[in-house]
């Protein structure tokens, strides 16, 4: 990977000549991957989700043009594109989950092909293939008494564990569940196969994901280019409740941090990667169809480890 660079206008991006984000910025043109996936929070008259999406399959050629999508930093647990799949659940318990991305030039609206798109997220209950160790999911109590009395000595010695935000760790393991890359085809669309993410301890529920442009395909993986584009797509507290009835999530112990209450969700919707959900109401454990349009500007440098 290249070393990072400014996003400036050097760079030939003109931020105050964006287009306006239509419809929300979060609607997803379903050429190349049937219906469009979107949610509201409403119930229609059959039972499932329902919205009124501002493209369609009837009009695949009207493009939706979209605001940069937000970047976010890398976090602790990221391993670098070598798992190119689409399916990434490796029998992992949980919710099935259809991730649907459309990549597009921020700049130009035309569709991203041929980028690498990474997606990595912990499990029904918190823990990261590579780090079980260190990431601090919960699905069982603590065992043995807590402490008692007031503590009396200065504590010594550097946190253990991985801080919510970033600082990039070494795995500690050899497992590589939900994890995972793919290339997008010509029309900038990439789908995975995953499951519904669980929570840990100081973040919301959140899936993470990095493009990768100017690379190339080999027998290791994807090398080359670099990262244009790392940021974090993220679930409607509705739906995360709607999870958390359903077993393994319902057995979690570890205490949750709402959409609201995180401290590196940049609070703007679809633009700061708030997906949208697809599932029949009452029945999210049958599936859910989760959906995005990122716009990315492939010209800039964004890791996300200095963030």
């Amino acid at each position: 990977m290249t070393e990072p660079q400014e996003n400036t206008p050097a760079n030939g991006r003109d931020m105050t000549r964006r287009r306006v984000v239509v419809a929300g910025g979060a609607a997803v043109a379903a050429a190349g991957l049937g219906t469009v996936a979107a949610t509201t929070a409403s119930a229609s008259p059959d039972g499932s989700t329902s919205a009124s999406p501002s493209a369609s399959a009837s009009s695949p050629s009207k493009e939706v043009c979209y605001k940069l999508t937000s970047e976010t930093t890398e976090g602790p647990y990221y391993i670098d594109a070598d798992k190119i799949r689409k399916n990434i659940t490796e029998g992992k318990a949980g919710i099935p989950m259809t991730l649907r991305l459309k990549l597009i030039d921020s700049e130009t609206c035309k569709p991203l092909a041929k980028a690498a798109v990474d997606i990595w997220h912990c499990d029904a209950l918190g823990l990261y293939s590579g780090y079980e160790d260190s990431s601090s999911g919960g699905g069982t109590p603590p065992t043995g008494a807590p402490p008692t009395g007031t503590p009396t000595d200065t504590p010594t010695g550097a946190p253990t564990g991985a801080p919510p935000g970033g600082g990039h760790q070494d795995p500690t393991d050899d497992k590589r569940y939900l994890r995972g890359t793919q290339l997008t085809d010509r029309h900038g669309f990439v789908e995975f196969t995953t499951v519904f993410p669980g929570w840990y301890r100081g973040r919301c529920v959140h899936i993470h994901t990095k493009v990768h442009v100017g690379g190339k395909m080999t027998d290791s993986g994807y090398e080359g280019g670099h990262a244009c584009h790392t940021g974090q797509l993220f679930f409607d507290e509705e739906s995360v409740l709607a999870s958390a009835e359903v077993a393994p999530y319902s057995t979690s112990t570890t205490p949750r941090t709402t959409l609201d209450e995180d401290t590196i969700y940049p609070g703007n919707g679809a633009e700061g990667g708030l997906l949208k959900l697809q599932y029949r109401k009452g029945k999210i454990a049958k599936g859910v169809v989760g959906s995005l349009t990122l716009g990315v500007d492939p010209d800039a440098t964004n890791d996300g480890t200095g963030m």
